[in-house]
């Protein structure tokens, strides 16, 4: 049976004495969304999340992370990996820190990386409209990047809906504005850049009577960790994530 320690992956860390700037080019050029902090035994602290690193908008500033750690989700090496799913689950995070019996920090385990496996090994109950969330909030593809900036800031979300005429017509996500050079020129500058200069496209959807397990194989089959869901006329009427997905699979 496969461990915590088998999916465990090297995640980039910081010091709480650390600027929030050296968070900020660490998560735009990396895969990851989150950070561990540590203190200076290596002992693990807790983590950085990219939408506080977005609450600081200045390439210079003297902002260090340390008010910005949060309680990280953290497992034993030998954690199974369903009470990894569930620690993740209860922390509402993006991976779990890997820590052994001193707090000393190993490694994290992704639910990108867990997800697969764990749809892969339970039954999935339920349809799309019993797990997913209602009345999302969206943007529209001419909307200026330092909208969603601020709405990242506000809801904490990973992604929103692009939408057009009430039809999902794209995603645009936290990682999407960071990989945008123009970010912090748009926030301070409130310059034109528009949403969709860097939404992802396709939009890949599902209707509220879709099973769930229908939506958890289009996630992992296109990579993608939110779905919009669409009613008979393609409008939008609400969103599924990993975690709502999560929440579905049978004991």
């Amino acid at each position: 049976m496969k461990v915590a320690e088998n999916l465990m992956v090297d995640i980039p860390t910081l010091c709480n004495g650390d600027y929030i700037t050296k968070a900020r080019s660490v998560l735009r050029d990396d895969v990851f969304r989150e950070l561990y902090v540590l203190d200076e035994k290596n002992r693990l602290a807790g983590y950085l999340d990219i939408s506080d690193v977005l609450r600081v908008v200045d390439t210079k500033s003297n902002v260090t992370i340390e008010g910005f750690v949060r309680e990280a989700a953290r497992v034993a090496p030998d954690t199974p990996l369903t009470g990894v799913g569930r620690a993740i689950m209860n922390a509402r995070t993006n991976s779990a820190a890997v820590v052994d019996e001193d707090g000393v920090f190993l490694g994290g385990v992704l639910f990108s990386e867990l997800f697969p496996i764990l749809i892969s090994r339970r039954d999935i109950c339920g349809r799309v409209k019993d797990a997913m969330s209602p009345e999302p909030v969206t943007c529209a593809p001419e909307d200026p990047i330092h909208r969603i900036y601020n709405l990242i800031i506000a809801s904490g979300f990973i992604a929103f809906p692009v939408v057009q005429k009430r039809e999902p017509i794209g995603i645009v996500s936290r990682r999407d504005l960071l990989r945008a050079g123009s970010i912090r020129m748009s926030v301070k500058n409130q310059a034109d850049t528009t949403v969709d200069r860097v939404m992802t496209t396709p939009v890949i959807t599902v209707t509220p009577d879709d099973p769930v397990a229908t939506a958890a194989h289009l996630m992992v089959d296109h990579d993608v960790s939110i779905l919009p869901v669409i009613d008979e006329r393609k409008r939008i009427v609400g969103v599924i994530d990993r975690h709502d997905v999560s929440s579905c699979l049978a004991p």
